[in-house]
């Protein structure tokens, strides 16, 4: 059987629950969104060596919430991963907190650079902010019809905060500083 079926190549797409919808639609945009946050963290773990700092295991943990975030996304009305997600928020706050004693204070913003590792998880942590923005559109559209679970939205703040930290983490494991945001003209091509 193909994997390509047709029924998209006017525009619509379908969602669980088979009503057609624009391939724009803010729903769409949502999960969409999700599923590019998914693959992005795939190519973290692909980066990651055993002892790293995430281990693949929490990555795929991870992955496999925003699968049924996606799947939530996906359903008008869907609820199945409320309990789910709240549980891996408490999580992923515990992993800010074990990531954050172990590294030094801020002091100033740092750019989105450094090692490979740290790179693909601020290269994660914007896209899990985009995907963040397009949660609180829908959310926003879809509050009289079909409500979005708001435990979705706080889940997806906690893990841009992980992806910060982890790319700091990811650094400082390799002996990298991280690079610190200067203000003003750096003297490049004008």
């Amino acid at each position: 059987m193909p994997i390509y079926t047709g029924t998209g190549d006017d525009g619509q797409t379908g969602l669980f629950g088979n009503r057609r919808v624009p391939k724009d639609d803010a729903r769409i945009e949502a999960y969409g969104t999700i599923d590019e946050l998914n693959a992005a963290l795939g190519l973290v773990a692909a980066e990651l060596a055993a002892s790293d700092t995430p281990s693949a295991g929490q990555i795929t943990a991870i992955q496999n919430v925003l699968f049924e975030i996606g799947s939530d996304l996906a359903t008008e009305g869907g609820t199945a991963s409320v309990a789910r997600v709240t549980a891996a928020t408490a999580e992923l706050e515990r992993w800010i907190d074990d990531s954050e004693a172990q590294l030094p204070q801020l002091r100033s913003f740092v750019l989105p650079a450094g090692t490979r590792t740290a790179a693909l998880l601020h290269q994660a942590r914007t896209i899990t902010r985009r995907a963040e923005r397009r949660y609180w559109t829908l959310r926003r559209l879809a509050r009289d019809s079909h409500p979005i679970p708001p435990e979705i939205g706080v889940y997806l703040n906690r893990l841009s905060d992980l992806c910060f930290s982890w790319a700091r983490r990811a650094n400082q494991q390799a002996g990298v500083a991280d690079v610190p945001w200067t203000r003003g003209d750096t003297g490049g091509p004008a």
